[in-house]
């Protein structure tokens, strides 16, 4: 099971409008996040991006997340039962201490969290525990996926049978899904159902 860390496990898109408006004096408002791409949902300029994004990923503003509802209450049911999962993020592998602290504090302890550079967005820090070289990810075996970035849809053409529980965020409303493997998932409760269907329908077909 592959889960994407911010905005499925926790509410990171929620902090921006705040910090936005802390720091440049922009009103935008959650529901009007169209664009992953953050810079061009807040109209910033490439060093207000910059500052913004550095804010955003010091300890005290990655520990501060909420976490969504219902995320380390499935993810511990999975495990309990059997199922390997992992979490893979797009953070830049300086974030790596505090977001595996939050995972800690959230009582997702037993789940591996690897860094993969899925954005351009960071150099690769070689030879370590949690920083994934893209030869090394696309031999992982995965069966279901929970992601919410239409960016990162890419890294899942290599298995054609996966099944992705998007989970429905504003940027991801108007996005085209690749093929019927995609369902959007309003919550937590809707991705453990399917992906638990999903698991006994194999089980069935051995």
């Amino acid at each position: 099971m592959y889960v994407d860390f911010d905005d499925c496990l926790c509410e990171t898109g929620r902090f921006f409008p705040g910090l936005v408006q802390e720091m440049f004096g922009k009103s935008v408002p959650y529901e009007d996040i169209r664009y992953f791409n953050l810079q061009q949902s807040f109209s910033l300029t490439d060093e207000q991006y910059k500052q913004m994004m550095l804010r955003a990923h010091q300890p005290e503003a990655l520990l501060s997340f909420a976490e969504t509802a219902g995320a380390s209450q499935t993810i511990n049911h999975w495990l309990d039962s059997g199922h390997d999962v992992s979490i893979i993020t797009g953070r830049p592998y300086s974030a790596y201490e505090a977001s595996r602290t939050w995972l800690d504090r959230h009582d997702l302890n037993r789940v591996p969290l690897y860094c993969l550079n899925k954005y351009g967005r960071d150099s690769f820090i070689k030879h370590s525990d949690f920083s994934l070289e893209l030869e090394d990810y696309y031999r992982m075996p995965f069966d279901c996926a929970v992601e919410d970035s239409p960016a990162a849809f890419r890294f899942f053409e290599h298995l054609p049978a996966l099944k992705v529980m998007v989970f429905d965020r504003p940027w991801n409303r108007q996005c085209a899904f690749p093929h019927p493997g995609y369902t959007r998932c309003h919550d937590w409760e809707t991705i453990r159902r399917l992906v638990d269907a999903e698991n006994e329908k194999t089980r069935t077909d051995r």
